[in-house]
């Protein structure tokens, strides 16, 4: 039965792995193709060194949202994990009283405006007279205060009225900032006060990762300021670093808080990660990720000699930083590695004259 050069590049990627799993890499060789292999020189490059740690993912912005006035709960518009933009309103609180507070001190208002500007015509007449020697200085001068206390009455009607309508905007609670609801800590129909606690939230696009860095690195980690999150296979550059300027007298460890760029998704408060701080920089020897095949517990890349000669070289990994993966061990400076693993053994092991093409 013949067989498609797909099939015997599968095929042989097998063999060869399951042989460098038994501990014996194969015999390198000098195949027509290897000229045509998409190749690479591996040389050292300047990378961050970095110390992991554990760390704990944290909300820059998380409160607690209270009533600023007194009422009954009537409805409420967002719970539990409900994203909320800025300013959208989370629980309606029944407004009776502070709507009827708001009319009484628009009525106030009103009649202050029109005493002032009664005493004012008054004053104006008092003045004339008074220029022309018709009346008494005393009568202008009490023209002159009912004028001021007019004044100042307007002035305290025009205060009650801002803060009759603030009482009316407490009726509505509304996000200080967009976020995830946390909790939600009352239900429709009960009655609150001032300082109730109504619902709890955090702001999703800010986020930091807290840990407790040694004595030891705390030099390196404040005068570089880097470091970098891993999670789930991501590595994720945090936009500053800080460090507590005091220790922990117990452990003798400084805090230190990493934060994650806006936008940062798929992580939330309380979840544990690692926390990569940069302590310096090294060179490193660094290869794409689509060069690295990895069968079960083997870890390969192929190498192309001299002479064209290609052989099969299990390697240890380091850290991935970004489309490439640091090598610890199996390659030096220099050295030649093809790009395309598959094509690699294609070369390697070409077709019998009875496969197809």
């Amino acid at each position: 039965m013949k067989a498609t050069t797909t099939g015997c590049a599968a095929l042989l990627l097998a063999t060869t792995l399951g042989l460098a799993g038994c501990g014996g890499d194969p015999a390198p060789a000098t195949p027509a193709g290897a000229a045509e292999l998409a190749t690479e020189v591996v040389q050292p490059v300047t990378v961050p060194v970095e110390r992991l740690l554990d760390g704990v993912v944290e909300a820059v912005d998380e409160a607690t949202i209270s009533a600023q006035t007194a009422g009954r709960v009537v409805e409420i518009l967002h719970d539990v994990n409900d994203r909320v933009p800025a300013g959208a309103v989370l629980v309606r609180l029944r407004g009776t009283e502070q709507r009827a507070g708001l009319q009484q001190a628009e009525a106030a208002l009103q009649e202050a405006v029109a005493r002032e500007a009664e005493a004012e015509a008054r004053h104006a007449r008092i003045r004339d007279m008074y220029e022309r020697k018709v009346v008494a200085k005393a009568q202008f001068d009490s023209a002159t205060a009912e004028r001021d206390a007019a004044v100042a009455r307007r002035t305290a009607a025009g205060a009650a009225l801002a803060t009759a309508r603030e009482g009316v905007a407490y009726t509505e609670v509304r996000a200080p900032y967009a976020g995830i609801v946390t909790a939600r800590l009352v239900q429709v129909g009960e009655t609150v006060s001032p300082g109730t606690p109504l619902m709890r939230g955090y702001a999703s696009d800010r986020l930091r990762v807290t840990a407790d860095v040694p004595q030891s690195l705390v030099g390196p980690v404040r005068t570089l300021g880097k470091a970098a999150v891993y999670v789930d296979g991501r590595r994720i550059e945090a936009v500053s670093v800080s460090v507590f300027p005091e220790a922990d007298p117990a452990t003798n460890t400084f805090r230190t808080r990493a934060q994650l760029p806006p936008g940062t998704t798929d992580l939330y408060p309380g979840m544990f990660v690692k926390l990569g701080l940069v302590t310096g920089e090294d060179a490193r020897l660094l290869v794409p990720g689509s060069a690295i095949v990895r069968r079960s517990e083997v870890t390969a890349v192929y190498v192309v000699g001299a002479e064209g000669r290609i052989s099969m070289r299990q390697v240890r990994l380091g850290t991935a930083r970004g489309d490439r993966v640091e090598i610890l061990a199996g390659l030096v400076a220099g050295e030649r590695l093809a790009l395309d693993p598959l094509a690699a053994i294609a070369a390697l092991h070409p077709p019998g004259p009875d496969s197809d093409d």
